[in-house]
């Protein structure tokens, strides 16, 4: 097998998606019951929209992608993060879609809609300072965690009363939580440590260290969950929670540094990082462990956000006025 001498040559996305406005936040979800495609959530200044898009690669009849606006919802509030629930269905009428969003007013926001006529947005305030993740409980989909440049991580329930909160030593930048023990989460914080929370007695059972800062966006490898991944200054870094709290691997990729960490949901040794949009386009990697180069690199003007598709080989990424979607060649 030959190993690559360099990085591949720049690409640009393999499809994209118009959107009214620059696109700041996406996330496909990550669960079942989607009906026939995946759905998706983007969303910028004013806007947060929910679609369904699907590719040849799922289905033989589609040329390239197809790609269907569910529903807009103009909210006039900026979208920093979206998080989806595992209550979501659209595989039944009437439809149900659950999500949460992160806003650069510091509050979150709990949609539920049937994507017809009936549609609630909960406010759930606390946090004091800049929310830069959130996620679900993975299995019942009934508790939310939320981490801040306040210093805290908070779980919340669904009608918005904080069930739990514990301070944090610097900003909180990423969260996960176990796709099994709903009592394990893990955050992430900007001083580079990584901390494994046992949810019951609210002590930290775990952590790693990247040795360096800021570390901007970490994510638990959830098919194999030994596995963790981050960016840090310009790095990304791998570590075996059971071997060790120092990386494993740890390579640069990001010139103007390193902006965000996502490992693939349908491959394991699979993950992508992306860069701050500096003197050049932002540019998106995708790596696969044991490669010493990025196996392909994504090239955009404007980047933010990140999310892998739930079973194939594909990211999606916000950029001027679309979500771009780059296609790995496995």
């Amino acid at each position: 097998m030959l190993l690559m001498k360099k990085d591949a040559a720049a690409r640009s996305a393999t499809h994209s998606v118009p959107s009214e406005e620059t696109v700041i936040a996406v996330e496909f979800s990550p669960f079942e019951n989607c009906g026939a495609g995946s759905l998706i959530a983007y969303g910028g200044d004013n806007y947060v929209v929910v679609g369904n898009c699907r590719f040849q690669e799922e289905d033989a009849d589609i040329k390239g992608m197809e790609y269907k606006t569910l529903q807009t919802f103009h909210r006039g509030v900026r979208v920093c993060a979206i998080a989806w629930s595992p209550e979501t269905t659209v595989d039944t009428v009437p439809h149900l879609v659950k999500l949460c969003t992160a806003d650069a007013d510091r509050k979150l926001r709990l949609l539920t809609s049937d994507l017809k006529d009936n549609t609630t947005w909960q406010v759930i305030e606390g946090h004091t300072d800049y929310i830069n993740d959130l996620v679900f409980e993975p299995i019942n989909g009934k508790q939310i965690a939320s981490v801040s440049d306040d210093h805290t991580c908070r779980i919340w329930d669904l009608d918005g009363n904080q069930k739990t909160s514990f301070l944090l030593h610097s900003p909180g930048m990423s969260l996960c939580w176990h796709p099994e023990d709903v009592f394990k989460l893990m955050v992430a914080e900007k001083n580079g440590i990584i901390r494994f929370y046992d949810l019951v007695t609210l002590q930290a059972i775990l952590s790693v260290d990247c040795g360096q800062m800021p570390l901007l966006s970490a994510d638990w490898c959830l098919g194999n969950t030994i596995k963790v991944g981050a960016v840090a200054g310009n790095d990304w870094l791998i570590w075996d929670i059971t071997r060790s709290s120092y990386p494993q691997e740890k390579r640069p990729s990001h010139l103007d540094g390193a902006q965000r960490f996502r490992w693939s949901k349908a491959n394991e040794n699979l993950f992508a990082t992306t860069g701050y949009p500096g003197k050049m386009n932002s540019q998106l990697l995708v790596h696969h462990l044991g490669h010493p180069q990025a196996i392909m690199v994504g090239s955009a003007p404007v980047a933010s956000g990140l999310s892998w598709h739930r079973t194939l080989p594909l990211c999606a990424v916000g950029g001027d006025r679309k979500v771009l979607f780059w296609m790995t060649e496995m």
